[in-house]
């Protein structure tokens, strides 16, 4: 995503630091994907909506990602993926070893 923000629209931080204050708790921001749209904390498929709508090439998926349906299959996708991160994320640990 870093790569495609262009424009530096997103401020991407890392609350696993002790240096970052972070205004909700820190293992409920680890939890889930969290940003900041005007003025208001949002997490999982709204959160990377609010993310595509700042990122010119993602920004027709964030628009409609406003349709509340639309949201709600992206939040069911999101959740699905929460319970298979773990395994990906120790499946690219082994092939990050093995390199």
């Amino acid at each position: 995503m870093r790569r495609l923000d262009r424009q530096t629209a997103i401020r991407f931080v890392d609350i696993a630091s002790d240096e970052t204050s972070c205004p909700i708790d820190r293992s409920t921001a680890l939890a889930r994907f969290h940003a900041l749209e005007d003025g208001h904390i949002i997490s999982g498929a709204a959160a990377f909506a609010a993310m595509w709508r700042v990122i010119p090439i993602l920004r027709p998926f964030g628009l409609a990602a406003r349709n509340q349906k639309v949201l709600a299959i992206l939040e069911k996708l999101y959740i699905a993926f929460l319970h298979i991160r773990p395994s990906i994320q120790s499946i690219a640990r082994w092939l990050e070893r093995r390199t």
